[in-house]
C-alpha cells in the first residue's frame, strides 16, 4: 500500500475503492450479527475516534493500554491508535493478577481504555499507575475521564487522521502469553506489522476478497490490509478449547466464511464435532504443535481443494516457517517414533540457523557454533519480522537477542526463538520442544516434543507431559499423563507405557509415570502445557509418595 508505513493505511484505500464492501460483522451480547462495518464507516469511524483521542492528549507515541473485548470498539479503538501514531499495549487480561500487574507497570501506558470492569480492577488494584488519561467503552465515564462514544462525537467530521509514521517507529507493545514465565512486552515496529502481512500473504496464498473468521482477534487487525472481510465468532477467545463448535458452523455457513484461524484448541474442537465446512478452502492453525490426528480429522471436512497450513513462530517473531496438512500427515509415524513435529520449510526471507544449545547470553553472531542437519540445537531466525527488544526487560533481551554483522557493513538481530529443533536433508525443520522445558537426565538430554508424541499416540492417552524432577545434568525425567478416560485400568496400561519406553531410544530412560486429571495449559491458545506447573505438582506426588510413582 502506498503512503506511511502503518497497516492502518490500507483501510482509507479501500475506503475510496469499494466503500460500501463490508469489513467485519461482529456479533452483539446476544450472538446476533446485527451490525456490519464497511470499510468506508470503519475508515470514518476510525478517524473520529483518532481525531477526538488527539483532544485528550492521546497522540503519537502515546503508550496506551487497550482492555477490550472483541466488539466493535475493540476493532475501531485499534485502528484508531495506529492511525494516531500511538502505541496500543495488548495484555491478555486472563493471566495472574500479580503478573498482569507487573506488565503494567513496565509498560508504564500514559492512556488506558478498557470496559468497565477494567476500568473497576485498574482504581481497585492500582494498575498502570502511570497513566494520565482513561476512556471507558461504558455508557457513563464512572473511574474514567470520559467514554468512548464521547470521544468519537467530538471528533466527528474531522478527517483523514492517518500520521506520517515511519517503518522504526514503535507501532505496539504486545506481551507474550507468559506460559514459561512471566509476560514479556514485545516492541513491534510499524515495520514489522508490514512484513506480516506481506509474508502471510505471500506464503498462504491469500487472495482479496475471502472471507475470514479469526478466532484470535489480533490477527482480524491483518484482515483490511489482506483484503478480507472479518467474521468475528461468538466465543471467548481466551478460551478456545470451550468454544461452541455449533455457533461457529452458523457464522461459517451464513456468511460463507472461506478460511478460518484457531489454535490447535480450536481445531480439536471443530474435529471432534466432525460436521463437514464445505466453503472453507483455507484453514491457519498457530500457537502450538498441531496434533497430525487432529489435521488428519479436519482436512476430511473440508473439500478436497482445501489447505490446512501449520505456521511455526511466537510474538517476537511470525512467521517463521511453514507446513500444510498433506505433508504433516506424511510426517506423523517420525513424529510418533521420536524424530520431534515437522514445523515444514523457513519462510522467504527468513534464514533460519540452528546453534549449539546455550543458556547464557549471546551478544554477538561471530563465534556462534551452527549446527549441521540431524543435529538439535537452539532455533535462531533473522527476517524482517524479527522483533528488535523487549519493552523494558533489557535482561530478557540480552538473552533472546544477537546482533550479527552484515557483509556489507551493516547488522541485524537474530532472534533466539527459545524453541529446540533440527533440519532434516529436505531442509524442513523440526520442532523439539522448549529449551528451558528440556530434562537434563544423568543418561543425557531428553527433550519434551521427541518424547510425548511417542506416548500421545497410544489410544487411551489424551496428552502427555514431560518433566524433570531435581538438579539439571541429574535430573529425574517422570512422564505425566492426562487419560481420555479418567476411570481406565491403570496397571495394564502402565506396562503397555513401559513397553512404548522401553522400545525407543528417544524414551528410554522414562520408568515413572504419573496420571493428572487436567493440564493447565496458556491462557491465549489453550494449546500450550504449562510444564512448570506439572513439574511442581509431580514434585510433591513423588515426595508425599517416597520417591514412588
Amino acid at each position: 500500500m502506498p503512503g506511511p508505513c502503518n497497516i492502518a493505511a490500507a483501510l482509507g484505500v479501500l475506503a475510496g475503492r469499494q466503500p460500501d464492501a463490508v469489513a467485519m460483522r461482529v456479533p452483539g451480547r446476544d450472538g446476533r450479527y446485527r451490525e456490519a462495518l464497511t470499510y468506508a464507516r470503519l475508515d470514518a469511524r476510525s478517524d473520529a475516534i483518532a481525531a477526538g483521542l488527539a483532544t485528550h492528549g492521546i497522540a503519537r507515541g502515546t503508550r496506551t493500554v487497550v482492555m477490550v473485548r472483541p466488539t466493535p470498539e475493540f476493532f475501531l479503538l485499534m485502528y484508531a491508535l495506529f492511525k494516531a501514531g500511538a502505541v496500543p499495549v495488548l495484555v491478555d487480561p486472563g493471566i495472574d493478577k500479580r503478573a498482569l500487574r507487573q506488565c503494567l507497570d513496565e509498560a508504564a501506558a500514559e492512556a488506558f481504555i478498557g470496559v468497565p470492569l477494567a476500568m473497576l480492577a485498574r482504581k481497585l488494584l492500582g494498575w498502570a499507575s502511570a497513566t494520565r488519561v482513561a476512556v471507558t467503552t461504558g455508557e457513563r465515564p464512572w473511574f474514567a475521564d470520559t467514554t468512548l462514544a464521547a470521544v468519537e462525537a467530538a471528533g466527528a467530521g474531522a478527517g483523514p487522521q492517518l500520521q506520517a509514521t515511519d517503518g522504526d517507529d514503535v507501532a505496539a507493545i504486545l506481551f507474550t502469553s507468559g506460559s514459561t514465565g512471566v509476560p514479556k512486552g514485545v516492541v513491534y515496529r510499524h515495520r514489522h506489522f508490514a512484513a506480516q502481512v506481506e509474508l502471510l500473504r505471500d506464503a498462504l496464498g491469500i487472495e482479496a476478497g475471502g472471507v475470514d473468521l479469526p478466532t484470535f482477534p489480533p490477527f482480524a487487525l491483518f484482515d483490511p490490509a489482506l483484503g478480507l472481510t472479518s467474521i468475528i465468532p461468538d466465543m471467548d477467545p481466551t478460551r478456545p478449547a470451550n468454544a461452541d463448535p455449533r455457533k461457529l458452523h452458523r457464522a461459517i455457513a451464513r456468511f460463507g466464511v472461506t478460511q478460518l484461524f484457531g489454535s490447535p484448541a480450536l481445531m480439536r474442537v471443530l474435529a471432534e464435532h466432525g460436521e463437514p465446512l464445505p466453503t472453507v478452502r483455507r484453514v491457519t492453525s498457530a500457537g502450538a504443535p498441531v496434533p497430525a490426528s487432529v489435521v488428519a480429522r479436519m482436512r476430511a471436512l473440508l473439500p478436497a481443494d482445501a489447505r490446512f497450513w501449520t505456521p511455526y513462530g511466537a510474538t517476537e517473531c511470525l512467521p517463521v516457517a511453514l507446513i500444510e496438512g498433506r505433508e504433516l500427515e506424511g510426517t506423523r509415524a517420525a513424529t510418533e517414533s521420536g524424530a520431534g513435529t515437522c514445523v515444514g520449510r523457513p519462510v522467504p526471507p527468513n534464514e533460519v540457523r540452528i546453534i549449539a544449545i546455550d543458556d547464557r547470553p549471546i551478544a554477538e553472531w561471530s563465534g556462534v557454533r551452527q549446527l549441521p542437519p540431524g543435529e538439535v540445537g537452539e532455533i535462531t531466525v533473522a527476517g524482517p519480522t524479527a522483533t528488535d527488544s523487549y519493552f523494558h526487560r533489557p535482561r530478557e533481551t540480552a538473552q533472546a537477542k544477537i546482533r550479527e554483522r552484515l557483509a556489507d557493513g551493516g547488522e541485524r538481530i537474530v532472534h533466539r526463538m527459545g524453541d529446540l529443533g533440527w533440519f532434516d536433508q529436505q531442509g524442513r525443520l523440526w520442532f523439539c520442544g522448549r529449551k528451558g522445558q528440556r530434562v537434563e537426565a544423568a543418561s543425557g538430554p531428553l527433550y519434551t516434543e521427541q518424547v510425548e508424541p511417542v506416548f500421545a499416540a497410544h489410544p487411551a492417552v489424551r496428552r502427555a507431559a514431560l518433566v524433570g524432577i531435581g538438579d539439571k545434568g541429574s535430573q529425574r525425567p517422570v512422564l505425566i499423563l492426562e487419560l481420555r478416560e479418567r476411570r481406565k485400568p491403570r496397571t495394564r496400561l502402565l506396562e503397555e507405557l513401559k513397553a512404548i519406553a522401553a522400545s525407543h531410544p528417544h524414551t528410554a530412560a522414562i520408568d515413572t509415570f504419573l496420571f493428572h486429571p487436567r493440564f493447565p495449559v496458556d491462557i491465549r491458545h489453550n494449546a500450550k502445557v504449562g510444564r512448570e506447573q506439572l513439574a511442581r505438582w509431580a514434585a510433591k506426588r513423588l515426595a508425599a509418595r517416597g520417591g514412588r510413582a
